[in-house]
């Protein structure tokens, strides 16, 4: 897998894409609407500074309260490259992998609006060059990988249609 690399948007802790990532909240609206709007309440402007290949970087329990996937449809959309905070809503956290949306647990302090990041899932580090900052996280499990690769759950077993979890797991 590559190594990702983007410009620091920075988010507070508590922040439930269920209120700032749905149509619940705008009635009516499709996901490309709410891409132009995506956190405005927390962060007012957010989503029209955003610029594809972005990585958010959010504190405790990103996503928290959100069983919503759309939320992560609007981040794509937004052009989302990655979400780094210290924890993550648990649903939010599964539909963020099973949307091909990568995100990592780690430790945001030093990491400032603009930092350039480089996320390495696989060797398992968050770095910023230019602080000399680098921050070991455990690697993403090589099932997550491939999901994160082919785009997410659905894409990876349109790719792999024989693909069995009992065999993967025994």
């Amino acid at each position: 897998m590559k190594i990702i690399k983007g410009s620091a948007r920075i988010l507070g802790k508590e922040v439930s894409t269920d209120i700032h990532c749905s149509s619940k909240y705008l009635p009516g609206k499709d996901t490309a609407f709410i891409a132009t709007v995506a956190f405005d309440n927390v962060a007012p402007g957010f989503a029209k500074t955003f610029i594809k290949g972005d990585i958010i970087v959010a504190g405790e329990n990103f996503g928290i309260n959100s069983s919503r996937e759309q939320a992560v449809h609007v981040m794509h959309q937004m052009g989302v490259a990655a979400i780094i905070a210290p924890s993550f809503g648990r649903q939010f956290y599964r539909n963020a992998i099973n949307n091909g949306m990568p995100v990592i647990e780690c430790d945001i302090s030093g990491i400032v609006a603009g930092d350039a990041l480089e996320v390495d899932l696989a060797g398992g580090s968050i770095a910023v060059p230019a602080k000399n900052i680098v921050r070991a996280v455990p690697p993403l499990p090589a099932a997550v990988q491939a999901l994160l690769e082919a785009g997410g759950l659905i894409p990876f077993l349109q790719k792999h249609p024989d693909w069995n979890l009992k065999e993967q797991t025994a």
